[in-house]
């Protein structure tokens, strides 16, 4: 049986140094980094990063910005980071990311209770941002 539920399947994200963001990523998140070799070795124009089995995050150089021509004025969102991208965790890893960032000394805010999201009110969120100022939310449900 085919699922047709509507998934996010990628979020680009603009970065100045894509492989510096992937370890990034890697190192924080426990993301997986996609491409990166084939990145490093200029065999595709970025790399991405594996947030699960159906979802990655691209990590786009604002160099590429004049190449995006799809719509008229993409060219002109690069370097422009959407508010935030939310990531929900168990509560075991929501713990261990923000230790990972305060070990690694990445500013993180205070922890909120019960934010509203895409599964009703979770338990615990706080937000942080990557090296190039994209603001992400971690929080988990119970």
């Amino acid at each position: 049986m085919t699922d047709h539920t509507a998934r996010l399947d990628h979020v680009v994200l603009w970065v100045r140094d894509p492989i510096g963001s992937a370890e990034f990523y890697e190192k924080t998140l426990g993301m997986e980094p996609v491409r990166l070799a084939d990145f490093a070795a200029g065999q595709v124009p970025f790399p991405s990063v594996r947030l699960n089995e159906e979802t990655i995050l691209d990590l786009m150089p604002q160099t590429m910005a004049e190449r995006m021509k799809m719509l008229p004025g993409a060219a002109e969102s690069a370097g422009h980071p959407v508010n935030h991208v939310c990531i929900a965790l168990p509560g075991d890893d929501f713990d261990a990311l923000r230790a990972r960032l305060e070990e690694s000394a990445v500013p993180v805010s205070d922890i909120g209770f019960d934010s509203f999201g895409a599964r009703g009110m979770a338990k615990r969120s706080f937000y942080f941002r990557d090296p190039d100022g994209n603001v992400f939310e971690a929080r988990h449900y119970d």
